[in-house]
């Protein structure tokens, strides 16, 4: 966005250069153009005035010299009033000579041209071979006759004067250019910056750092933008800690039926059958006392939830090993020695793996041998949970889906504990033939 807006205020500033400079250079070419003509004529002035003299009049041999000495690359002649032509004379040759009116040219007029008109002595202006030629007739009083001065200059030398005041004009328009760029930057920086900032906190909340908050300043159209997310973000801790706080209630309404069920284990007359039933409910009170604790546990802690991934594998593979044992299932259990962090908080990773190791036991034949490999990866963990069962339907890991007489809401446990940690879960088909869960962890 911030390269948008400085190619757009480029433009715009590129587009205003232009509208000025353009009109600017022809105004330079036009005024630079009509001081070199007039140069021009003043250059035939200063030759008449020399061929006065002011004491008395010069030679040929000096006025000869003093027309080689024109400085530049002018051509300037003249013709005496014997009729000789002296200097250099213009491209293509002595000019034609007109003679003037007798009225307008006579003894004692001024060599220099009145003000304000084309009166006696006025220099004419002809272009001729590509130049431009200046012709002055005066009447010479000190040798009795008419005297033509010519001086003749190139087109390109007319325009010469032009290069530096366009060079000019080119670095003003580039400086402008440059500061409408560097303008732009800032405004740019200004306006993607908190824009940037309430990005990340919209992708913060969205991997569920709720404590997240977007910054409220800049201009009052992207404060008001992050004000919006930060309401949203209040709404969404709201709306978290109603239905946190309607689980855990709910889950308690469950302590009553459940002390009644342990009363009956109690009052059964097998001690052995009632050992067995008291710790079934045992470990229901502990599960329901978990769902508790996770639903009040508190949305802004400071940090993300982690716990050590080995410890809770080893651990919840080691609750289900006397049921598998007398079932007659072999499970092969790799876990790393070293610890291995997750994003993930330790009640959700054991109830995802009793999730996954509840449906080997219910969905398999007894006596079918599992896996559970826990390994570190780049992103965090790889827990790989395979079977040499019948496999599982494609759509069995929609919620609420299963045609096995569940409530087919292990899967999505599972699935929602590694998405919640940064990850994902992936169903194919273990190396037994059987159904391989994969969960990929993030890492804390």
């Amino acid at each position: 966005m911030r390269r948008r807006i400085v190619a757009l205020v480029a433009g715009m500033v590129t587009l205003v250069v232009l509208a000025f400079a353009v009109p600017l250079a022809l105004v330079i070419r036009h005024n630079v153009y009509n001081d070199a003509k007039r140069a021009l004529q003043n250059e035939t002035f200063t030759i008449a005035a020399v061929s006065h003299g002011y004491a008395s009049p010069p030679t040929e041999a000096q006025l000869i010299s003093f027309l080689a000495g024109i400085q530049g690359d002018r051509h300037a002649s003249m013709r005496l009033a014997d009729g000789k032509v002296i200097g250099r004379l213009p491209p293509g040759g002595q000019p034609a000579v007109v003679n003037p009116n007798p009225l307008a040219v006579r003894p004692g007029d001024p060599v220099a041209p009145p003000a304000g008109g084309l009166g006696p002595g006025r220099a004419t202006l002809t272009e001729r071979h590509s130049g431009l030629l200046a012709t002055l007739t005066n009447y010479d009083s000190d040798r009795g006759g008419l005297t033509t001065i010519w001086v003749w200059e190139s087109a390109a030398d007319l325009h010469s004067g032009e290069t530096g005041w366009w060079i000019l004009l080119a670095a003003s328009s580039l400086g402008l250019l440059l500061i409408g760029i560097g303008l732009a930057e800032l405004m740019g920086r200004r306006l993607v910056r908190p824009l940037l900032h309430t990005a990340q906190t919209a992708q913060q909340l969205a991997v569920g750092e709720t404590g997240a908050r977007a910054p409220t300043d800049g201009p009052p159209e992207i404060a008001e933008v992050g004000r919006s997310l930060n309401r949203l973000a209040d709404r969404i801790d709201e709306l978290i800690a109603e239905e946190r706080e309607t689980v855990a209630d709910l889950s308690h309404r469950l302590r009553t039926p459940l002390t009644t069920l342990r009363l009956d284990a109690e009052a059964l007359r097998d001690p052995a059958e009632a050992e067995r039933v008291g710790q079934h409910v045992n470990a229901l009170e502990r599960m329901l006392t978990a769902v508790i604790h996770a639903a009040r546990r508190p949305q802004r802690e400071g940090r993300m939830p982690s716990c050590d991934a080995r410890e809770v594998v080893a651990d919840r593979v080691e609750f289900w090993s006397a049921l598998t044992e007398d079932q007659g299932r072999t499970c092969t259990v790799s876990v790393p020695d070293e610890s291995v962090p997750v994003r993930a908080a330790a009640e959700d990773l054991a109830a995802a793996v009793d999730a996954l190791l509840e449906n080997v036991i219910a969905h398999t034949p007894e006596g079918s041998d599992f896996s559970v490999v826990l390994s570190a990866a780049d992103s965090g963990a790889r827990l790989d949970v395979g079977d040499a069962g019948p496999g599982i339907p494609d759509d069995a890991e929609l919620r609420g889906r299963s045609d096995r007489g569940s409530t087919g809401l292990g899967l999505d446990i599972a699935r929602r504990c590694a998405q919640g940690s940064g990850g994902s879960m992936t169903i194919g088909r273990s190396p037994a033939g059987g159904a391989l869960v994969t969960l990929l962890l993030g890492r804390p």
